[in-house]
C-alpha cells in the first residue's frame, strides 16, 4: 500500500486536514498574521488591576456626582466582576463612607473581598474559562493525533516506501552486472547504465546524461513507460520507449520494447508504431538506436511477465534494461 492510498482513506484524510486546517488557522491566522485585535471593549474585557483603577475613578466621580444612575450604568459596565473588584479596593480606598454610599447605591449591600487584597489573585472570568477550555481540548486533540502519527502512520510510512516497488527496482539494479563489452573484445562504451522496472512503479522514467570521457555533454538517453493494458491499481505495463537525444541531431530517437502480448495484437502494434520503430522484449535480445553522432544498444538482461486476470504475457512484472552508447563512426565522404 503506498503513502497516497492511505491518504485517501477518508478518516486520515479528515484527520490531516482537521489538523493543517486548525494549525493554519490559529496559529498563522489568528496569532501571526491578523490576531485579534479589541476595539471598544467594555470595562469587564479589562485586566484586574485596570478594572480596579476604572471602578476607583467610579467612586471619585460619584462622590462629586451622586448621580445613582450613572453610577449603576459605570458599575454594571464591569459585568459579573463587578462585586469582586469593589470588595478588593474596599480596604485600600481612603473614604469609606464614600465606598459605603457607593455600595448603596448600586445596590451592593456587604462587598467582601473573595481573595486577598493585594494579593493580585482574581477569580477566572467566564471567557478565559472558555479561553483555557479551548486551548485545552485543542492541546489532548494534538495529544491523541500525534501519537496515532508516530504510531500508525509514520511506521506505515517507512514500512511503504521502504518497501516500494521503486527501492525494489534499485535493489535489483545494484545486484545486477554490467557487460563488460572490452572481455568480449569490443570497444568499451563511453556510457553504461543500468535501469529497473518493478510492477507498481507507475511513474517509471528513468533517463541519463551522456557526456565524453573529458566530460562535454553529448546528449541523453532513457526509458519510459509507452501503453498499459487493464484497470486499476497498479498500471499493468505492456510496451515501453527507449529513446535516444543527440545534441547534434535535430530530433530524439525512440523505438517501443513490447510484451509479446502486444507485438502480436494488430491494433495494438499499429497504434504503437507511431511512437517508434516496435520490438517484441526478449531476455538478452538487443535494440540499436542511432543518431547522427552517437549509437544506443538496449538489452534486456533480465524480465519477467505478470500473472493474473489478463491475457498471457501482456504486461511486465519486472524489466532490467542495460542501455551502452558509443559515439558514431562516421565515414568520410
Amino acid at each position: 500500500m503506498k503513502i497516497l492510498d492511505i491518504l485517501k482513506k477518508p478518516f486520515v484524510a479528515a484527520a490531516l486536514g482537521f489538523v493543517v486546517g486548525l494549525f493554519i488557522g490559529l496559529v498563522v491566522l489568528g496569532w501571526g498574521l491578523w490576531p485579534v485585535q479589541w476595539t471598544n471593549a467594555d470595562p469587564s474585557s479589562l485586566r484586574p488591576d485596570l478594572q480596579e483603577d476604572y471602578l476607583r475613578m467610579t467612586i471619585d466621580s460619584f462622590v462629586s456626582n451622586p448621580v445613582t444612575g450613572l453610577a449603576i450604568q459605570r458599575y454594571q459596565a464591569l459585568g459579573a466582576d463587578g462585586p469582586a473588584v469593589l470588595a478588593r479596593i474596599k480596604a485600600g480606598y481612603p473614604d469609606q463612607n464614600a465606598i459605603l454610599n457607593f455600595s448603596k447605591a448600586v445596590q451592593v449591600t456587604t462587598p467582601t473581598a473573595t481573595t486577598t487584597p493585594g494579593s493580585g489573585q482574581t477569580p477566572a472570568k467566564p471567557g478565559a474559562l472558555t479561553g483555557i477550555l479551548i486551548i485545552g481540548g485543542a492541546l489532548i486533540l494534538f495529544a491523541i493525533l500525534g501519537f496515532a502519527v508516530f504510531k500508525y502512520l509514520i511506521p506505515l510510512f517507512r514500512h511503504t516506501t521502504s518497501d516500494s516497488p521503486a527501492n525494489r527496482a534499485r535493489d535489483i539494479t545494484s545486484q545486477a552486472e554490467m557487460t563488460d563489452y572490452s572481455a568480449q573484445g569490443d570497444e568499451q562504451p563511453i556510457a553504461q547504465f543500468l535501469t529497473t522496472y518493478v510492477l507498481g512503479d507507475d511513474l517509471f522514467d528513468d533517463s541519463f546524461s551522456i557526456d565524453s570521457p573529458s566530460g562535454e555533454f553529448l546528449g541523453e538517453c532513457g526509458i519510459g513507460i509507452s501503453e498499459t493494458i487493464g484497470v486499476g491499481e497498479p498500471k499493468k505495463v505492456t510496451a515501453f520507449e527507449v529513446w535516444l537525444f543527440d545534441k547534434n541531431d535535430i530530433q530524439t530517437v525512440t523505438k517501443v520494447l513490447m510484451s509479446t502480448r502486444a507485438f502480436n495484437d494488430v491494433a495494438t502494434f499499429q497504434r504503437l508504431q507511431a511512437k517508434g520503430e516496435p520490438f517484441m522484449v526478449e531476455r538478452g535480445k538487443q535494440v540499436v538506436l542511432e543518431t547522427a553522432a552517437l549509437q544506443l544498444v538496449a538489452t534486456a538482461s533480465d524480465m519477467e511477465y505478470g500473472q493474473g486476470a489478463l491475457p498471457e504475457d501482456s504486461y511486465f512484472e519486472r524489466l532490467t534494461l542495460e542501455i551502452a552508447v558509443w559515439p558514431k563512426v562516421v565515414t568520410p565522404a
